[in-house]
């Protein structure tokens, strides 16, 4: 493998001025800067990363910890974060929490002991002593999808509550008036938000959300069979189940025709956070989308920001409801009464 050495003497330059073209110093003659790039191309000579985030004190790399990376909306995250930051020079390590706060943290600190330049979390939970120590430290941090209340870290996330009133009054439009949600975990912001504008968009309709209709879920589809079991279980079962989850929600689906029930004439069905998946399901699942790449695209670019001394900023994009089967058809429009000219006689 060639070293900046070889490059300096293919070149015939001094290994300063090889060092200097390579980090776009404006001290260098057109001509030598030339030079030393054929003479890189040449040998195929690459920097020794480690050396230079030694001198630099910066190793281009961003840490993404994300909740779970089954889950087709973080799949999806993970993948524009990844995308915009090698747009941005910057490399990414991903480690997966499987919603659990412990494997968090062991991601959490195997990547600052790994000289990370910047962390974004999309935390488990609201209690993390060692990310809430990274945050007090100085560690630049973004947090996307979820947060922690109280905590001075820029936020990039999705407000659905507008999303959230749209898909109750189409519900309402539709004739349905006992609804149900599956909510998330209670530690998560997400898993509270959602629930707090499914009870005020409801309560908009003169609606209320008993306790009986909300159901206790993890964001995975075994606690979306478990908790639609209990629905359909109640004496008087809820019209519509809303997962505030897609995993949930594929489960809440597992769990109707299990009882060889339909979706929608038997119970209707929407979620929280729109995938591909539900264009190809029996019915087709309304649900409410997030601008997934866009997040994270801009969580990225606020980290950065962060690391090369720009103020960051956090970013709240709008969510949007995309109507589908699952909750049933609009009721037809009566067939205008054709008018029948008479004639005079």
């Amino acid at each position: 493998m060639a070293s900046i050495k070889d490059v300096a003497r293919e070149a015939g330059v001094s290994v300063a001025t090889v060092s200097r073209v390579l980090n776009d110093h404006p001290s260098v003659s057109a001509d030598a800067r030339a030079r030393v790039l054929a003479a890189v191309e040449t040998l195929g000579y690459r920097p020794n990363a480690v050396a230079r985030s030694l001198r630099t004190d910066q190793t281009r790399t961003l840490g993404l910890v994300i909740s779970d990376v089954l889950n087709p909306y973080f799949t999806e995250l993970a993948r524009s974060v990844e995308e915009e930051a090698r747009a941005l020079g910057y490399s990414v390590i991903i480690g997966n929490a499987d919603e659990r706060p412990d494997l968090q943290d062991h991601h959490v600190r195997t990547l600052l002991d790994r000289r990370i330049d910047g962390l974004l979390v999309s935390p488990t939970d609201g209690g993390s002593p060692l990310m809430l120590d990274a945050a007090r430290a100085g560690t630049p941090m973004v947090f996307v999808d979820r947060w922690i209340p109280g905590v001075d870290v820029p936020v990039v996330r999705a407000d659905g509550r507008a999303a959230v009133r749209d898909l109750v009054a189409h519900l309402y439009g539709l004739g349905h008036r006992r609804l149900a949600i599956i909510a998330g975990p209670a530690a998560t912001t997400t898993g509270q938000e959602r629930v707090e504008a499914f009870r005020d968009a409801l309560a908009a309709h003169g609606l209320e959300l008993p306790d009986a209709y909300i159901g206790q879920g993890d964001f995975q589809a075994e606690s979306g069979r478990r908790v639609t079991e209990g629905f359909l279980d109640l004496p008087e079962p809820p019209e519509v189940v809303f997962a505030a989850d897609n995993l949930m929600a594929l489960g809440a689906l597992d769990a109707v025709r299990a009882r060889g029930l339909r979706v929608p004439q038997d119970l209707a069905l929407a979620a929280f956070d729109d995938i591909p998946w539900f264009v190809h399901t029996d019915p087709p699942v309304t649900a409410i989308a997030q601008p997934t790449g866009e997040l994270g695209r801009a969580a990225v670019r606020a980290l950065v920001d962060r690391i090369e001394g720009r103020p960051p900023e956090s970013v709240t994009l709008p969510a949007r409801l995309v109507v589908r089967r699952s909750c049933g058809e609009p009721p037809a429009s009566p067939e205008p009464t054709p008018v029948q000219n008479r004639s005079q006689s």
